[in-house]
């Protein structure tokens, strides 16, 4: 295929356009500690000084949904299975506003740096350990998998080779969050989300008015979908673990830790509910769009209608290609590099965050100082940039991986979470146990698009399709939950009447009642600190910080 060189001149001025935002951002947008409690400069740049309100709060709260998964997803499951299957913008639409309604309060109120901070001082270091590895891995497929879609789009449409595609794509990403990380990411969101907003909306008409694009209303019964009665257990099964699934990712909490105060944390994640719900908006009419045209003269798809093929992923990039002019296809294209840098920058700098003051402080480094852990920060968002990139490159089941890494998220981060924020006296013990639980429940049901096979076969188990009828998504994070709190009981009651030594208890949960994690302690991976005071002691609030300063 021969090169389109006003596509790739066009790509590279949007590239070059992302990177002068990022820097300028980070040279020249200046904040400092809100909540005047002596935040290091390290944790500042994690959350922007929480200085984020506003346009560029809410955009920035938004893009952490309407991604290049999201924008490209949402067509592809139109045209394929139609809108009654297309239960993600609606979920995270739902998950957003419950994120906001439920966690962002009580996560800004307590000024934690990262998702994972509750965790550990709640159950030690061991779980939050673990819990990292299981968020760690859901970033890293998430955004190899967004990269090779990237990739792919770009080489078949202005004949670009997939390596360079991707490796530009990736190295400009992760630049300019290396040098501004929070500040820039934020403000490239917003012009990461204009673009995509631009580009999508200005494609729609030309679309729906060529020729080769019949009248939408009569391929309704494909773009409207249905849901078969013995499907519809799965169907909510996959719809809570979506919803609820949303919440759990550094990569929203970022932002929510990163705004002014508790009520704007709680009013951001609302209005990005509905603001991404809005951004589906322009992909769903056009995946309507890919049901009505004729493909039959489109070369690129050898004249079949990429729903029924493996370039069912590219459906909206095709589209925009094919059935509108040139300059709009180009623009267009843009919108689709767009949304992927925006999820891309947005989960390596929330892993990178994560590991830095939570893994690597605490764990391997507890005398770090500040400027260290500042390039500690720069240098794992290159590991996890390349890291991913590689496995873009390399790994031809990606979004297989992805998604049982997303569920392993959903029944493993998200009990942890709530737990360790709701619940004042549950401990390591259960923490751990619910890890495994959690996982054997989610691997046990296999994974086809990974071909993996079950080891647990749920009721309702359909063995002609290989497919669990069960939902088993549920059942493991309900499971993952009652184990954290029964297991956590049953050891506190087991130390408690002297069944067992407490030398035996390497959680140390009898000292005086609740944990918060001790850096002085010899055996990083469990000590923690403990209080006298009560057996729930939350963090200081921003109110009590500001009266304690008078």
């Amino acid at each position: 295929m021969d090169l389109n060189i006003p596509g790739i001149i066009s790509i590279g001025v949007f590239y070059l356009v992302i990177l002068l935002v990022g820097i300028l951002a980070a040279r020249f947008v200046k904040y400092k500690d809100k909540d005047n409690i002596n935040n290091t400069t390290s944790e500042l740049t994690v959350v922007a000084g929480r200085s984020l309100h506003g346009i560029v709060g809410t955009f920035t709260m938004i893009a952490t949904a309407v991604g290049g998964g999201f924008i490209n997803g949402t067509s592809e499951s139109i045209a394929k299975d139609g809108l009654a299957w297309t239960i993600s913008p609606f979920a995270i639409c739902i998950g957003l506003i419950l994120g906001g309604l439920i966690y962002a309060g009580r996560m800004r109120d307590r000024q934690y740096i990262t998702m994972l901070q509750p965790i550990l001082e709640n159950f030690g270091r061991l779980p939050a350990f673990l819990v990292y590895l299981a968020t760690l891995t859901g970033d890293l497929f998430w955004t190899a998998s967004i990269l090779n879609a990237l990739g792919t789009t770009i080489s078949v449409i202005i004949g670009l080779d997939v390596l360079t595609s991707i490796l530009v794509s990736a190295g400009v990403t992760v630049l300019y969050t290396m040098i501004g990380q929070m500040i820039s990411v934020a403000y490239t969101d917003l012009v990461q989300l204009f673009f995509i907003a631009l580009g999508l909306i200005l494609a729609i008409p030309f679309a729906m008015l060529n020729d080769a694009v019949g009248n939408i209303g009569e391929t309704s019964s494909q773009w409207l979908g249905s849901i078969e009665p013995m499907a519809s257990i799965a169907w909510v099964d996959l719809a809570i673990a979506m919803i609820l699934g949303t919440i759990p990712w550094q990569s929203y909490f970022q932002r929510v830790l990163a705004v002014r105060s508790v009520k704007e944390a709680k009013v951001l994640s609302v209005l990005a509910g509905f603001g991404s719900l809005l951004f589906a908006v322009p992909p769903f009419l056009i995946g309507i769009i890919s049901t009505s045209a004729d493909w039959r003269n489109v070369s690129i798809t050898s004249g079949i209608n990429p729903a029924n093929t493996s370039q069912s992923s590219m459906i909206l990039p095709l589209v925009i290609n094919e059935f509108t002019p040139a300059p709009v296809a180009i623009i267009g294209l843009g919108a689709v590099c767009g949304a992927v840098m925006s999820s891309m920058d947005s989960s390596i700098l929330g892993s990178s965050s994560m590991f830095t003051h939570h893994v690597y402080k605490p764990i391997l480094r507890k005398n770090a100082g500040d400027t260290e852990l500042i390039w500690i920060q720069r240098i794992f968002i290159f590991i996890i940039g390349a890291g991913a990139t590689a496995i873009s490159l390399y790994v031809d089941t990606i979004w297989g991986l992805f998604v049982l890494a997303a569920d392993i998220v959903f029944v493993i981060v998200l009990p942890q979470l709530t737990c360790s924020l709701f619940f004042s006296d549950l401990n390591g013990y259960g923490a751990v146990m619910a890890f495994i639980a959690g996982v054997v429940l989610r691997i046990g049901a296999g994974e086809s698009t990974l071909g993996l096979s079950p080891f647990i076969y749920y009721p309702l188990y359909d063995y002609e399709r290989g497919e669990q009828g069960f939902p088993f998504r549920v059942l493991a994070f309900v499971a993952s939950t009652v184990t954290l709190v029964l297991v956590s009981y049953l050891f506190r009651l087991i130390f408690k009447c002297g069944c067992l030594p407490t030398w035996m208890d390497p959680f140390n949960i009898l000292e005086h009642g609740s944990v918060k994690y001790d850096l002085s302690k010899e055996n990083p991976m469990f000590h923690m600190e403990t209080f006298t005071d009560s057996i729930y002691r939350p963090r200081p609030s921003i109110e009590m910080n500001n009266k304690l300063k008078y």
